[in-house]
């Protein structure tokens, strides 16, 4: 499955930078607004030990790891919601993404310009969400209007949508968490900016993030990691972070040609699983030969995991571990 990433926060908070440590391409980073116009997209590979432990066990020709594309999105402003700074096309580029890492500047004593002259990150924090907010209530309220027309009739799906959209709407007017919301139908269909989740990079050292901020943080219900991005971080646990964030996992497929990971949602079947490798591979999937990745690594080899009874045979209802290494049998 596709994983996308968009990185958001205010001008200058290191959002370009953490894009370029990303991808090791020189992006644009300058230091002004609006040094990025539009939203770079970056192939960043998902660290993974043991993909190479099973590439060494096949020798396989080739090698190709899970992948999530990060989109270094320009800085957002207040206002950006009604426009300012070039705002409604940059919050455009958000909803195609599936979760948002939001940049906020911790470190000081800097001469790199701050949009608002002072670094607050409780400040900018609040500021984004609520351009997100203002964004998506424009939204809600015209769907909202042609719900509430519609349900005068009569239309019992139109009467739901007005159930929902009013307390989402009155939830983001309030400038609250529309977080339970998330996964309803009609919610998925709008994209709703405040309905993505979303994993906050620290930029700074650890004395630099206060007390207050993580508290605001884990009220928000999100995660977040703390990096320096004026050093060679590494970015590992932000890469990794994102496949949780999203309830993502991965299984793996092995062999002389090549030794990949695939990425499926945590609680997919083997048919769902057969069928992120290839779509026909889901409605013809007959059975699936699984080794925990562990065993395998234990065994040596997929037949030494065979011999010693490691290797399952598994139908269409097995829920698919992370780790799993299968080979998919169709029709």
């Amino acid at each position: 499955m596709k994983l996308s990433i968009g990185i958001v926060g205010l001008p200058n908070v290191g959002k370009s930078t953490l894009f370029n440590h990303l991808t090791s391409k020189g992006i644009l980073a300058a230091n002004y607004p609006f040094a990025t116009i539009d939203p770079n997209v970056g192939i960043v590979e998902v660290p993974d030990q043991r993909l190479e432990k099973l590439n060494e066990i096949s020798k396989s020709e080739k090698l190709i790891p899970a992948i999530v594309e990060f989109y270094d999105i320009a800085g957002l402003v207040k206002g950006a919601s009604q426009g300012e700074g070039l705002g409604n096309k940059f919050l455009q580029h958000i909803k195609e993404v599936n979760a948002i890492v939001h940049v906020l500047r911790c470190f000081g004593g800097s001469d790199i310009i701050h949009v608002n002259n002072e670094v607050n990150p409780l400040s900018d924090m609040e500021t984004i969400n609520a351009e997100l907010a203002l964004k998506d209530l424009e939204q809600v309220e015209t769907r909202l209007d042609k719900a509430q027309r519609e349900s005068r009739s009569g239309d019992k799906k139109a009467q739901k949508e007005v159930e929902i959209l009013s307390k989402v709407k009155a939830l983001l007017a309030e400038g609250k968490s529309i977080m339970e919301f998330a996964n309803d139908d009609l919610i998925k269909e709008l994209r709703l900016l405040s309905a993505k989740k979303k994993l906050y990079l620290l930029n700074g050292q650890n004395s630099d993030v206060s007390e207050e901020l993580k508290a605001a943080i884990a009220e928000e219900g999100s995660e977040y990691v703390i990096s320096d991005l004026g050093k060679e971080p590494d970015l590992s646990a932000l890469i990794k972070g994102t496949y949780h964030l999203l309830g993502l996992i991965s299984f793996f497929t092995t062999g002389e040609k090549e030794t990949r990971a695939w990425t499926i949602k945590n609680g997919s079947s083997a048919p769902e699983a057969a069928g992120a490798i290839h779509s026909d591979f889901e409605e013809k999937f007959i059975r699936a030969e699984v080794v925990g990745y562990n065993d395998l690594v234990e065994a040596g080899s997929w037949n030494g995991a065979k011999q010693k009874g490691k290797m399952r045979v598994e139908g269409k209802d097995y829920i698919v571990q992370d780790g799993d290494v299968m080979v998919i049998r169709h029709g």
